[in-house]
């Protein structure tokens, strides 16, 4: 059995409980080396296989699972975050499909949580957004027809960006040429939940400017809207005036 399981934002205390459990009974571990933290790997048992998918080709990849399978082997393919965003999952998952090979998915803790915890945010807000568009913005290899920064930032709704820290400049200027102002909240977010994390908050018109000072090229997420301003609407699930399905509205004192 394959298993997909996701590490997780970078804490090694954030990945699940099933995730851990599968990593620890694991006689292969192929991780992605490039952004899991590696102290997941001392909780494997002696003898496990590591393997670092970041210097592996897919081809490779699938080779280790295959001669794995055939030894009766379970293996744990662990993908930083949660797997179904931005984890090539997909093409991995066809191939085992082709050759018989059965396998499962545990769900982590994404990134772009972990981001929002540092900010203390919340990306839904009443009156401010209800939507969050999670995204990248278009570099060596592009993205679909329709989906360009500049489109998505015209709704105005809430934003993620992964694997964009690298591309301020680009990213700032298709922000406003989305019709964002250049005052709308802005932050970078620098290996959330890791012990050297780094939180910079600032304005899509300082997006890049603040990246520069702070040396942010890589392994950051950007957040955008007005979900980081202090302004919002009472929500009205908690509100004495709204009834719901497990509370009556207080009636007005007469």
């Amino acid at each position: 059995m394959v298993h997909f399981v996701g590490a997780g934002p970078g804490a090694p205390d954030l990945i699940t409980v099933r995730g851990a459990d599968l990593l620890r009974k694991a006689d292969c571990v192929i991780y992605a080396g490039s952004l899991v933290n590696p102290a997941l790997l001392e909780s494997t048992k002696p003898g496990c296989e590591i393997h670092n998918s970041a210097i592996m080709t897919l081809e490779q990849v699938i080779e280790v699972m295959q001669k794995a399978d055939s030894e009766k082997k379970d293996v744990v393919r662990l993908h930083t975050g949660d797997a179904s965003l931005f984890g090539a999952i997909r093409e991995q998952m066809d191939e085992l499909d082709r050759l018989g090979i059965a396998y499962d998915s545990t769900p982590g803790v994404s990134s772009f949580c972990g981001a929002a915890a540092a900010l203390s945010a919340e990306y839904t807000l009443p009156g401010v957004s209800q939507s969050l568009i999670i995204s990248r913005m278009a570099g060596r290899t592009p993205v679909p027809p329709g989906e360009s920064l500049s489109s998505l930032a015209a709704h105005g709704a809430s934003m993620v960006l992964f694997l964009s820290s690298g591309l301020l400049h680009e990213v700032q200027d298709e922000l406003l040429r989305g019709g964002l102002s250049p005052e709308t909240p802005a932050a970078i977010v620098y290996k959330a939940t890791w012990p050297d994390e780094r939180v910079i908050r600032c304005t899509v018109g300082t997006l890049a400017q603040r990246g520069e000072e702070e040396g942010i090229r890589k392994t950051a997420l950007l957040l955008i809207g007005q979900f980081l301003d202090p302004s919002y609407e009472r929500s009205c699930l908690y509100d004495p005036s709204f009834t719901t399905e497990f509370r009556q509205a207080e009636q007005p004192k007469p």
